[in-house]
């Protein structure tokens, strides 16, 4: 296929021959880059240029292909190198021939660039080829023009716009992330690749991502990595993210932040975030490429994949992946690549054998290029590597590999593993070694990194002999078994064993796994679960950890570490479902400790320190995902056991009643809760003391439970001391100290101390931010807390709906739609939108949100129904003034039976409910509750609360319709000399009751 490009013609003459007016660059598709630049630089000097991308086929003459070219009208330049007499491929005499005779009669046509310094066909001095080799971008050019005769121009003959510029090829992109060293071997896919290149540039702006798809073994990996090599000269960003495993994909992903050098913690929500919005907005670099291989799962797409002037390439074998991005369909070779490949690594063979060796593994690239290595390496004949195959002596399998691969390939697979054996057995050792991990990125070097782990004696070898070490994992990479990663950037003084890791494709070490099972497994996989125990940093709560946990996370099972009775093994497999909670990891979490708990049933005490601790994590994993539910059916089964114990335990029992009482606290059971847990922190200080950090979690869950049931003041006080026992006990930058503060804040803007509590919270944000950084799950609560404050203040009314919709969006890309949280987010902003007029939008959020709650905790939730109630705002606003009286009516009939009449969700749900009654006509019933709920309100808040003050003013309002002008003014102007003194007199409260309007109670949707 062609790629055109014109410019402007010209003939000057240098050293007496006249320069082309038009030059045909032939080359490999492996060259690309060099053939753009060589286009770019003609163009400049005013030669049109043709690109002529060139694989001509085995069965035409050779003479005839090269007769083709001259066909173009003036000078054909040959990119040549190594590479391009191996395309076909053909003999070295076949080509030698040709060139001494056909290119010889016709040398005034040809030209030719050389950029190997390797030595070329000896025939090859007819083209006079000059070399570019390891020179820079201006001698390079000096000696293309050179050689085709053309004079330099001062003033290029066409003018170059700088962003389009191509860059030299021997000049990397400015950030060149772990992108696999390019196949030398590469083979065929010009086509598959050009397309791929033209639907990316051709895609529309924040859309140019494009799957490649196939399955295991058919070169999708192969094909990416040849991709960012091909095409390096367009990007200024190449970020290659490995993703068989969600953590180690996030935390990849997450390092492109530092490379960009963008300003974020590390807290991978928070390096994921600032990429994607790098990226988006195209700033520092728009010119970029991230590259996502092994990304089957495409739950996580809507917060992990980029868009912006970028392109995206993923490879995976999952096909829903066509609902995210474009889907580029990988095959089989065709059967031209695949003999030209087995030909270029075994010139041994003939073409009539590499056909047949390539139908017997059905064309597909893995077992191709084993097949390749082994017929090149040994130099056995093809009739008897086929017998081989296909009598299986060789085999210890007869299943098929699954996922497609041909059944002949595990013979050929033993094959090689019995030749290394024999000739390097110590490569058979690591193999082994690696079917003891997962699949993928595998942290192998940490055999090195930590000599002290008990390694069984015929591994020993690995710790001690670098040499045989390096040996081993040159020969399995040279068989494309492995391929070599390490971690972090290239240049840096500080990696060590540690950083060094190898990558496996599945199929492969599925494959291998069935192929080395032997004697030595077990102790191998024993071998691998020390390792990971030593590897273990110990300490998951800092976030400075996470990557090597990320990293440690996926091995945990196919070790057997979840199986283990070491109790090392098991401190670090607890460290790593730490983690998952810490990190917001929750659905790995999850699984984890589901199959932690299937394991450890089987042999391991229910009232161990070790199950007690898993029963604990998981409960906090599943509450903080929102699966309440099931979080309180683990808490009651293990307080059940504690309960039928011979002897009590009482440390247990107190962590088992702080948990269950904070199940019952997002179950919405609030009494029960109160009790369980004010008798948990009595409990905990008589046990343990004031300062112990059970004593100090059960005393900040008292404080917000008490929140919960609307004693704001209690609350307060209760807050207050948590406060200073945790600085005490912890500093005031503990994340623990963070969130009794936020505590702090909260209860004083639900007592209607605005001012206070914005100062407060606008303080604690900053700490929350230096501590943890902004996409931290408590700093999004912290931030979404500080919103509402500037909202109830007053004062920040003009950029708050700005903030609080980008704080949605943030929610949504670290926890998702569905999360309590983000629930919570979009209560509020729709409650904002409804106020400030946009209607439609607000229906929109607040349905969602109150299907939301509907569907976490249940319709007759308090949260749930404090929701459906905002419903009827928007339905009044919009002059649906009878359903929204009926659903208030609802709403406050529900909220008073599970939470009784002086509770403050009830007295705002009753104030709303007056003004229902009021539109509705109902003005006596309405004056009444209103006075009844004045009564109220000022008993359980006071008389000077914003919200007793509101309802005050509603009473006001009631009156007066029913004529009672005396009773409704004195009330009224008691009402605006108090919110004057308290908010001040252009507090958005006083504004409006002095124009009286009538009043009305936003429910904020909290689960504690």
């Amino acid at each position: 296929m062609a790629e055109v490009r014109s410019g402007g013609g010209a003939s000057a003459e240098h050293g007496g021959r006249a320069a082309p007016g038009h030059v045909l660059v032939v080359f490999p598709g492996y060259n690309r880059p060099w053939a753009t630049w060589i286009n770019q630089r003609l163009e400049a000097h005013g030669v049109r240029v043709t690109l002529q991308r060139w694989d001509p086929p085995r069965e035409t003459p050779l003479a005839d292909s090269l007769g083709d070219l001259l066909l173009a009208r003036g000078t054909v330049l040959l990119v040549l190198d190594d590479w391009f007499f191996q395309l076909g491929p053909r003999p070295a005499g076949e080509w030698n021939e040709v060139l001494r005779g056909f290119v010889l009669e016709q040398a005034d046509r040809f030209a030719a660039v050389n950029l190997t310094n390797r030595t070329l066909l000896p025939a090859t001095a007819v083209l006079e080829p000059v070399s570019l080799w390891g020179v820079g971008e201006e001698e390079a050019e000096a000696r293309l023009l050179t050689r085709l005769g053309i004079e330099p121009r001062r003033s290029p003959g066409r003018r170059i716009a700088p962003g389009s510029l191509v860059r030299y090829p021997e000049t990397p992109p400015e950030i060149w992330g772990e992108i696999p060293r390019r196949n030398p071997r590469f083979t065929g896919r010009d086509d598959l690749l050009t397309e791929l290149q033209e639907r990316l540039m051709d895609a529309e702006r924040g859309k140019a991502a494009c799957t490649l798809l196939g399955m295991s073994g058919i070169g999708k990996t192969q094909i990416a990595a040849e991709y960012a090599h091909r095409f390096s000269p367009d990007y200024d960003v190449v970020w290659w993210v490995n993703s068989d495993d969600r953590n180690v994909q996030r935390d990849r992903f997450g390092e492109l932040a530092a490379a960009l050098r963008l300003p974020s913690g590390n807290e991978p929500g928070e390096r994921i975030r600032a990429v994607r919005e790098a990226l988006r907005r195209g700033d520092p670099h728009s010119r970029w490429l991230v590259i996502f291989d092994g990304w089957d799962d495409t739950e996580g797409a809507g917060v992990m994949l980029p868009q912006g002037p970028g392109h995206v390439l993923i490879t995976s074998r999952n096909r829903a992946w066509g609902e995210h991005t474009d889907i580029l369909e990988v095959p089989s070779f065709d059967r031209s690549e695949s003999t030209a490949y087995l030909m270029r690594r075994a010139p041994h063979i003939t073409a009539p054998e590499a056909d047949e060796v390539a139908a017997e593994f059905g064309d597909v690239p893995l077992p191709l290029v084993q097949a390749a290595a082994w017929l090149g390496e040994s130099g056995m004949e093809v009739p008897e590597y086929l017998r081989m195959v296909r009598d299986g002596r060789l085999s210890t399998v007869d299943e098929r590999a699954g996922d497609g691969f041909p059944n002949a390939s595990l013979t050929s697979w033993s094959i090689l593993i019995n030749r290394l054996r024999r000739a390097q057995p110590q490569a058979i050792d690591v193999l082994s070694l690696c079917a003891s991990f997962a699949p993928g990125r595998i942290p192998l070097g940490i055999v090195r990194a930590y000599p002290q782990a008990e390694l069984p004696e015929d591994l020993r070898w690995m710790a001690t002999d670098l040499p045989a070490w390096n040996r081993a994992l040159d020969t399995l990479v040279n068989y494309s078994v492995l391929s070599r990663e390490s971690r972090g950037p290239a240049a840096s003084l500080e990696m060590g064993p540690h950083q060094e890791s190898v990558h496996m494709h599945r199929l492969v070490h599925d494959i291998v796994a069935r192929l080395t099972d032997g004697e030595h497994r077990e102790a191998h996989r024993k071998a691998v679960r020390a390792l990971l125990a030593e590897a273990d940093p110990g300490n998951p709560m800092d976030s400075r950890h996470w990557p090597r946990y990320a990293e440690l996370l996926p091995h945990l099972e196919p070790s057997g570490a979840l199986a283990s009775r070491n109790p090392r093994v098991q401190t670090a497999v607890l460290n790593c479902l730490r983690y998952c909670f810490r990190s917001a990891e929750f659905r790995a979490g999850i699984r984890l400790a589901e199959k932690i708990r299937a394991h450890w049933s089987t042999f391991m005490d229910p009232l161990s320190p070790e199950m007690q601790e898993l029963t604990s994590q998981e409960c906090y994993i599943l509450r903080a995902f929102g699966r309440f539910r099931e979080a309180y059916e683990l808490d009651l089964a293990l307080r059940a056991r504690l309960d039928e114990a011979e002897t009590r335990d009482e440390l247990g029992t107190l962590r088992s009643s702080v948990s269950i009482a904070s199940d019952l606290r997002f179950l919405g059971q609030y009494q029960e809760s109160e009790r369980i847990q004010r008798e948990a922190f009595a409990e905990a200080q008589r046990l343990l003391g004031d300062h112990e950090f059970l004593t100090l979690v059960a005393g900040h869950n008292l404080g917000l439970m008490l929140r919960m049931l609307g004693r704001y003041q209690e609350a307060y006080e209760h807050d207050i001391a948590s406060l200073a026992r945790s600085e005490n006990a912890l500093g005031a930058l503990h994340s623990h100290t963070l969130s009794v503060s936020n505590a702090v804040a909260q209860d004083l803007r639900l007592l209607g101390n605005y001012r206070e509590a914005l100062a407060r919270q606008e303080n604690n944000v900053r700490f929350h931010l230096q501590v943890l950084g902004p996409q931290h799950l408590n700093t999004l609560y912290a931030r979404a807390q500080l919103a509402l404050c500037r909202r109830r203040e007053g004062g920040f009314q003009q950029d708050l709906g700005a903030t609080m919709e980008s704080l949605l969006e943030q929610m949504e890309q670290v926890h998702g739609r569905e999360h309590y949280i983000t629930l919570s987010s979009i209560n509020n902003y729709a409650n904002y939108l409804r106020e400030h007029g946009d209607l439609a939008h607000a229906r929109d959020l607040i349905q969602e949100a109150e299907a939301g709650y509907r569907a976490l905790v249940g319709p007759a939730h308090p949260v749930a129904t404090g929701v459906f109630a905002n419903t009827a705002l928007v339905l009044q606003a919009a002059g649906q003034r009878a359903d929204a009286l009926a659903i208030l009516e609802g709403a406050l009939a529900g909220l008073t039976s599970s939470l009784g009449p002086d509770h403050p969700w009830v007295l705002g749900c009753a104030l709303n409910t007056t003004a229902a009654r009021n539109f509705n006509g109902r003005v006596s019933d309405a004056a009444e509750l209103s006075r009844e709920t004045l009564r109220r309100a000022r008993h359980v808040l006071g008389h000077e609360h914003p919200l007793t003050l509101s309802c005050q003013v509603a009473l006001a309002t009631d009156l007066r319709g029913l004529r009672e002008n005396e009773e409704a003014g004195k009330l009224e102007e008691d009402a605006l000399l108090t919110l004057t003194r308290t908010l001040g007199a252009q507090h958005p409260h006083t504004l409006s009751a002095r124009q009286r309007n009538r009043p009305y109670w936003d429910f904020e949707a909290n689960l504690g």
